[in-house]
């Protein structure tokens, strides 16, 4: 079809726009993926055939010779932990070793993507999913030292940062109300997380100005002026805390608060961006945690907060976490990135035609989806099946790390014991979107006063606003209103308020996602910046220059939540140990793995992959 020779067994076929995904992936060779607009993260041409495997059980005819040279080690995956263990490996097995990388998009990085633009001559570049190098102070020694290696100097962020720039602007962090939802559009500080203490004036007549009912006036300004023991007499401390785990904090302020619905609904989304459900969903005891407002007069004793951060949230490359990806890939295949420092990371440009040479010892292959990874009879390696082009390739090696979504590697993996596929599919990841809005100017954001907005109830976006403030390696963040920037927008699609826990939001989010076209995000984007800015001067016709949707059905890695799941899960007890079980010469690596959403854990996995097959 269109020019691609198809190596599909009879016996199951593909639907047309499966079979066109597959004409994608080679259309696309030519061009610089992070330019590319329109719908990113996981685009057309990236999913179609793994869904066809999953979803329908489709097979491919396999090459009856092998079609590649034998490798040391086959990395199925090029993120973060992808190449992660690509560099231990190479680092702990030798430089001589063969390693090849194959992932089923058009850029390495995984979710760690980058977004460029240009506008009136200017570049700007933007982060599509990984955002930031969080804590890196807390992480494992290997992790430290891989940042080291491949160049990264946290505490360079310290002057790349500014961190007095939306302060010396007198920018602060908005509430928009939606027509749709409170039957105005409605911009105001967001005091939802302030503690109100002498009756500040000021507080009560931004509360007063809201457009909601006069009884959730009365009750938010109550919740955020008091800080009473609602479970005081209770029960002992252990009972409290219990029924604080097993409490959503929704209902809590429900049922022990006592507030109206109103303001149940205000907080509700407040914590989609971070943990990727909402209040709904998460415990009143990850709410104290937290340190939400109901919860600060319960005095509990509980040994480990966890929610503290003990370094400032400031360790961000322009586009996120696609300068780590680039950092590594830089150490793997030097003639791919030019530079030597995080600095000039920031605005080079990667050779994409330099990636997968003959010549390289490690070799990244993009736009191949793997079908199979098994055994050789003998057991002394293993072949990779992959899809590349509409043609099935087969590769050997003497080692494999599966670094690529969790839940995939039972139906390629045909190996795994049975405890072990249910081990995987306990968890599922969190959908997420990440949108990139390149604007001409942000000049109603400066005369309205706001860096950013929260969206109570969104259509769409429940937040976005101006990027962190971070200037390196020649890349200069805007200065003045009248630069372009890119704006960063946040969705993530749940089914909130239904009884449904983590898990099952999650899945019903993802298809409520895949079910969204880019009009109909384009329409809500401009609807929700119009409703929000238009008091500002935003014209959406004139000042928005172009917008990118990285879609992530599968986002966030799960993590065990007080409120889903059973209190004795964490990251070093759950099923996540059983579903990563070494299966001979496969290692499974990501961060579903480590039941951990942050870079340390696709590090640490990484790490664990790579010992278990050097000990072969």
């Amino acid at each position: 079809m269109n020019g691609v020779a198809m190596s599909l067994t009879a016996s199951t076929a593909l639907s047309p726009f499966e079979l066109l995904a597959m004409n994608h992936q080679s259309s696309t060779k030519s061009l610089y993926p992070p330019e590319l607009l329109g719908m990113r993260g996981n685009h057309p041409g990236s999913f179609e055939i793994a869904h066809a495997l999953s979803r329908n059980g489709a097979r491919w005819a396999e090459p009856t010779n092998q079609t590649d040279p034998d490798y040391d080690l086959v990395v199925v995956g090029g993120g973060i932990s992808g190449l992660s263990a690509a560099y231990f490996y190479k680092q702990r097995h030798g430089e001589n070793s063969r390693i090849l990388i194959i992932d089923n998009h058009d850029d390495f990085g995984g979710h760690a993507k980058r977004n460029e633009f240009t506008v009136n001559g200017k570049q700007l570049i933007g982060y599509g999913g990984s955002q930031s190098i969080a804590d890196p102070n807390s992480w494992s020694s290997v992790g430290k030292k891989l940042l080291k290696d491949v160049g990264i100097h946290t505490e360079r962020f310290y002057d790349h940062f500014d961190g007095n720039y939306f302060k010396d602007r007198k920018l602060g962090r908005g509430l928009y109300f939606s027509r749709d939802q409170y039957g105005k559009d409605f911009v105001s500080d967001n005091i939802l997380g302030k503690e109100i203490k002498h009756n500040d004036q000021e507080i009560i007549n931004i509360i007063n100005a809201y457009p909601i009912a006069k009884d959730s006036k009365t009750a938010l300004f109550k919740l955020l002026s008091e800080t009473e023991n609602y479970l005081e007499g209770m029960g002992s401390q252990e009972d409290i805390i219990n029924l604080l785990r097993q409490t959503s904090y929704s209902d809590y302020l429900r049922q022990y608060v006592n507030v109206p619905e109103e303001v149940v609904l205000l907080y509700r989304d407040m914590s989609r961006g971070l943990w990727g459900i909402g209040w709904d969903a998460l415990s009143a005891l990850d709410a104290y945690k937290s340190q939400m407002p109901g919860t600060l007069g319960l005095d509990l004793k509980i040994a480990e907060q966890n929610y503290d951060r003990d370094e400032p949230y400031i360790f961000h490359f322009p586009d996120g976490n696609a300068g780590f990806a680039r950092s590594i890939v830089r150490k793997l295949i030097p003639s791919a990135i030019p530079g030597r420092t995080m600095e000039d990371l920031v605005k080079a440009r990667v050779d994409y035609s330099r990636l997968d040479l003959d010549s390289s010892m490690v070799r990244i292959r993009l736009n191949s989806s793997a079908i199979k990874v098994q055994h050789t009879p003998s057991e002394k390696a293993v072949d990779v099946t992959y899809i590349n082009d509409g043609r099935s390739y087969r590769v050997r090696s003497a080692n494999v790390i599966m670094a690529c979504y969790n839940n995939i590697i039972p139906d390629i993996c045909p190996e795994m014991p049975q405890i072990q596929k249910e081990a995987i599919s306990y968890a599922t990841k969190m959908p997420l979107v990440y949108i990139s809005i390149a604007v001409r100017n942000w000049n109603a954001f400066s005369n309205l006063g706001y860096r950013s907005f929260y969206i109570p109830q969104p259509s769409l976006m429940h937040s976005f606003g101006l990027d962190f403030p971070v200037s390196m390696g020649g890349y200069n963040f805007t200065q003045n209103p009248d630069q372009p920037t890119v704006i960063h927008g946040t969705h993530v699609p749940l089914d909130p308020d239904k009884g449904l826990n983590a898990r099952e939001q999650c899945i019903a989010g993802r298809t409520k996602l895949y079910e969204m076209s880019f009009d109909y995000f384009e329409n809500k984007i401009v609807s929700q910046m119009t409703g929000a800015l238009g008091d500002g001067g935003f014209d959406a016709e004139r000042d928005i220059s172009a917008i990118t949707v990285n879609r992530w059905p599968h986002g966030y890695a799960y993590e065990y939540l007080d409120y889903s799941d059973p209190v004795e899960f964490n990251e070093n007890n759950g099923p996540h140990i059983a579903g990563r079980a070494q299966m001979g010469r496969i290692s499974i690596a990501n961060s579903d793995a480590s039941a951990s959403a942050y870079l340390t854990g696709a590090i640490d996995a990484a790490d664990r992959a790579v010992n278990e097959q050097l000990i072969l």
